[in-house]
């Protein structure tokens, strides 16, 4: 479990900055269900009710569908502080196949099917999971701030942007985090980092142990304290699909 210090304000709830990335939680190739579904079921109870770590990380793409379903086979009715933020804006074809689709009238199903699946009647935080680059950015953050003031969304967030995408985004709603790709691995989003900073938003490392690069060999631990120690502002969410995996990860936290 996190010292207790090592918490931050994400989207109005104080978490500890080592949260929880769900993609793992899946069939191969991110698509459909896991070959058992009750580990994966059991892992999320014990990450959240044992181990305290209330930032669960995940979205409608992945399985399509399955890890939504399974956070709330596990967790409902849900804990007052725990934070579900999920991501809409992908679509998944195929196993290990992703693409951004951003079109106003997709993102608004989809964040309507997000709701049902978690059974919530407001996202805690909503992500746009991928730019579009076929639809004017400005119509893809506008339906999720649409999304927003018409009380479905609490807050909204942006995955894979720039500094420059953050304050266009910035003009039209308030960013309640962003999740880029950073890691040791793969450091160059810093300046992304500083920018959020700067502007007092949560940044949220994906794939911060390398897609798995720097799990072995005891570097998770300098992996992750390398990002926590980027800014207090900085919340990682590695995952797993292993309970003796998770709890190693969660014992890094400490060193």
């Amino acid at each position: 479990m996190m010292r207790e210090a090592e918490t931050l304000t994400l989207a109005g709830k104080t978490v500890p900055r080592l949260g929880f990335g769900t993609m793992r939680l899946t069939g191969p190739g991110t698509w459909g269900d896991p070959p058992d579904t009750h580990p994966a079921i059991h892992l999320l109870r014990t990450l959240v009710h044992t181990h305290g770590i209330t930032h669960l990380d995940t979205a409608d793409a992945y399985g399509p569908h399955t890890v939504e379903h399974l956070i709330r086979r596990a967790l409902w009715p849900y804990p007052e502080n725990l934070l579900i933020a999920t991501k809409v804006g992908m679509v998944r074809p195929a196993p290990n196949t992703w693409l951004p689709l951003g079109r106003p009238e997709f993102l608004r199903a989809t964040v309507e099917q997000s709701l049902r699946r978690l059974n919530l009647e407001r996202l805690d935080l909503c992500y746009l999971h991928r730019v579009d680059p076929t639809v004017p950015f400005e119509d893809q953050v506008g339906t999720l701030a649409e999304l927003q003031q018409e009380g479905k969304i609490a807050h909204v967030g942006l995955s894979k942007v720039t500094p420059e995408q953050i304050d266009l985004a910035h003009a039209l709603v308030p960013v309640a985090a962003v999740q880029n790709k950073l890691s040791m691995a793969v450091p160059g989003d810093t300046p992304t980092v500083e920018h959020c900073r700067e502007r007092g938003i949560p940044y949220v490392p994906y794939a911060p142990l390398g897609s798995g690069s720097l799990a072995t060999n005891g570097q998770a631990a300098k992996a992750l304290r390398w990002l926590l120690d980027l800014g207090e502002h900085t919340a990682p969410i590695p995952g797993t699909s292993s309970l003796p995996h998770l709890e190693e990860l969660l014992r890094t936290a400490d060193r």
